[in-house]
């Protein structure tokens, strides 16, 4: 099973990275590209403890659905979202937090399965987790943007 870990260096509180982090409607402006929206359970503001939110977005020229629900959460240290319905075989995203210094320091580990058996693997392999990773790091980005900026969103 895949995983990514990805390492973000943040200037600016814990707390504000971390609700960055949990905003529906930040994590939608960081994926306009493929027009994901929230459109069942929590479709804006900050998801919480046993939330849930469905995702519809457009990937490889087709439309997916994915419900995810954080099923544990530790303010302002981590929480963890699970795939409950979608299309992955398995998805499981840890989002961690501390401060280093004066930096927060935003840790990713993303761990997901793709279905069909070997042909998932052979997707996974050739260009899903690499895809992953670039979707991820571009969320990362903006989430350091914005709470790096002038801008008080939360």
């Amino acid at each position: 099973m895949p995983t990514i870990i990805l390492k973000t260096l943040i200037n600016a509180p814990v707390e504000r990275s971390f609700d960055l982090s949990r905003s529906i409607d930040l994590h939608v402006q960081s994926m306009k590209a493929s027009g994901e929206q929230a459109i069942a359970g929590k479709v804006s503001g900050l998801i919480n403890l046993d939330e849930s939110v469905t995702w519809r977005a457009k990937h490889f020229g087709i439309y997916f659905e994915m419900t995810n629900k954080i099923t544990a959460m530790e303010y302002p240290n981590y929480f963890i979202d699970k795939m409950i319905k979608g299309p992955f075989k398995k998805l499981h995203h840890q989002h961690l937090f501390k401060t280093i210094d004066t930096q927060t320091e935003m840790t990713d580990i993303f761990e997901f399965k793709a279905p069909l058996g070997i042909l998932g693997w052979l997707v996974e392999k050739l260009f899903l987790t690499r895809y992953m990773k670039q979707l991820l790091a571009e969320r990362n980005e903006v989430i350091k943007r914005e709470a790096e900026g002038d801008k008080r969103r939360v």
